[in-house]
């Protein structure tokens, strides 16, 4: 019983060296498949709304489809014309998508 328990002490640093190498690859995959393109994918939606400009088509989180009527640079919000004389002033950070490239 002696002997079992010092072979087992024996394996125990090995072991431990093992479980921080897995961890670090755990890491490693999550930041390749998740942290990584989700930093892409908000890198790109931040320079779409910085692009916007007068006569873009655009769905906003709510799902409200209208034309950008305005945008003031360095304001964060645009002015959109839903339909008709219907008019909205929204956040920039609201606009999701392009609906001319959603057409296509």
């Amino acid at each position: 019983m002696i002997n079992f328990l010092q072979a087992e002490a024996a394996v125990q640093p090995a072991g431990g060296m093992s479980f921080w190498v897995m961890m670090l690859l755990m890491v490693g995959v999550m930041y390749f498949f998740m942290w990584r393109p989700e930093s892409k994918r908000r890198k790109e939606m931040a320079k779409f709304r910085e692009g916007l400009k007068k006569g873009d088509k655009i769905i906003t989180a709510g799902g409200i489809y209208g034309v950008v009527k305005e945008v003031k640079p360095g304001e964060p919000t645009i002015l959109i014309q839903v339909d008709g004389d219907v008019t909205l002033r929204i956040d920039k950070n609201m606009v999701v998508a392009d609906n001319s490239q959603l057409q296509k």
